[in-house]
């Protein structure tokens, strides 16, 4: 966005202009976007400020009618330097401030690719938009349009030079990451892209995936997952709800036996894994019986980073008109999920103590193990992986030191 703005010129003139990406996962999420719309015009009472991402695509009337924002571009429109070009002279009426596009009309998904990211370690891929599924609760695809997939060269090429500038991880990611290669020519597979990656760029040290549908994983993934070592031992699973009736009532594509049977074969092929989990509690018609399925899940799939939900209804979404659990119970049950999180993770902590981990330094002071955990540590400048002696655990971190440090 930044580079396709700069080329457009927007703020060659001298006058600032702020772009905010917005999310719509979440009513909370696009709560926090309108309160940083107002955030930044307080702050930069000059400044041009340009609303776009999800909740911009969604309902981009609402965020043009704010009288902080200047202007609102859709999701496929933020990646064009045309659409900055394009942008009205500011301060006209809240109509002729939306430039958003059809997202269900986007085909191609390539043009965003970037050779750096700043001030990061880790380079972030995009390999994959949109979504085909229609969970019931889900508004994103609305805001991202249909899956579509980055051609396996150009995914290949750019992580090269990601490299070659210095990076040491690549995560992948995408919307649906695992339905990567549906609509291209012989339909590959994600595990067939991973494996290509890990072969054709050597020099590549860590390559991490973001979140995934266990029950999409195909053979290739799986066997990397179990055999690549350059391939990091964390997987951010999908799973949402752990009882049968939630997800049907969810539309999701797996059952909470299928959750089960992957996290344990898959540890069992890469004992060291961890997973993380996205968790929704009280989901519409959710009964005390059921959430408890979905807690028991923590255990029973050995889950450790939980990102919890209150259930947040969607409007335009076949969840939203379903019967409600009342706001104040989602709330309680949100709460006791992400305290059996917290447990995981302090268990989690606990078995690394004397261990030896490569960690990549994210900043000054910070860093990530392969398996996603963060470490404290003084050692290692940004961007490097450091060799690292785990001696205790501080606010759901790891803390380390170099090696020489114990020995001495």
């Amino acid at each position: 966005m930044k580079r396709e703005a700069g080329a457009a010129g927007l703020g060659e003139d001298g006058r600032k202009a702020i772009l905010i990406n917005s999310c719509a996962v979440t009513g909370e999420a696009v709560r926090q976007a309108r309160q940083a719309v107002r955030r930044a015009r307080r702050e930069n009472p000059d400044a041009r400020i340009v609303v776009t991402g999800c909740a911009a695509q969604t309902d981009g009337a609402s965020f043009a009618a704010m009288a902080e924002v200047d202007a609102v571009l859709g999701n496929e429109d933020k990646l064009k330097a045309a659409s900055y070009r394009a942008l009205p002279d500011f301060g006209v009426s809240a109509q002729e401030k939306i430039l958003v596009n059809d997202i269900m009309s986007v085909t191609e998904t390539a043009g965003h690719m970037v050779d750096a990211i700043e001030g990061r370690a880790r380079a972030i891929v995009q390999v994959q938009n949109g979504c085909d599924h229609r969970c019931t609760f889900c508004i994103i695809p609305f805001g991202r349009g249909n899956s579509r997939s980055v051609p396996m060269g150009a995914a290949v090429d750019q992580i090269k030079r990601l490299v070659a500038n210095g990076y040491r991880e690549v995560v992948l990611s995408g919307v649906d990451m695992t339905s990567w290669g549906a609509d291209l020519p012989g339909r590959p597979k994600l595990g067939i892209l991973v494996q290509s990656i890990l072969r054709h760029v050597p020099d590549l040290e860590r390559l991490r995936l973001s979140s995934i549908d266990s029950v999409e994983a195909d053979e290739a993934l799986i066997e990397a997952i179990g055999s690549e070592r350059r391939l990091m031992p964390h997987l951010h699973l999908s799973l949402q709800a752990g009882d049968d009736m939630v997800l049907k009532r969810m539309k999701r594509r797996h059952l909470r036996d299928d959750s089960i049977r992957f996290c344990q074969d898959m540890r069992q092929a890469r004992p060291d894994i961890v997973y993380g989990a996205d968790l929704i509690a009280g989901f519409p018609t959710e009964t005390e019986a059921m959430f408890a399925n979905t807690l028991k899940l923590v255990e029973e799939c050995g889950l450790t980073h939980l990102h919890v939900f209150p259930f947040s209804p969607r409007q335009g979404t076949p969840a939203a008109r379903m019967p409600q659990v009342d706001r104040a119970v989602a709330k309680e049950r949100a709460a006791r999920l992400r305290a059996a999180g917290a447990r995981a993770v302090e268990r989690h902590l606990q078995s690394r103590l004397g261990t030896r981990q490569r960690v990549l330094v994210e900043r000054e002071g910070l860093g990530r193990a392969e398996d996603f955990t963060l470490v404290s540590l003084a050692h290692g400048l940004p961007g490097e992986v450091a060799d690292t002696i785990i001696i205790g655990t501080e606010r759901e971190r790891l803390v380390g030191v170099p090696p020489q440090a114990v020995a001495a």
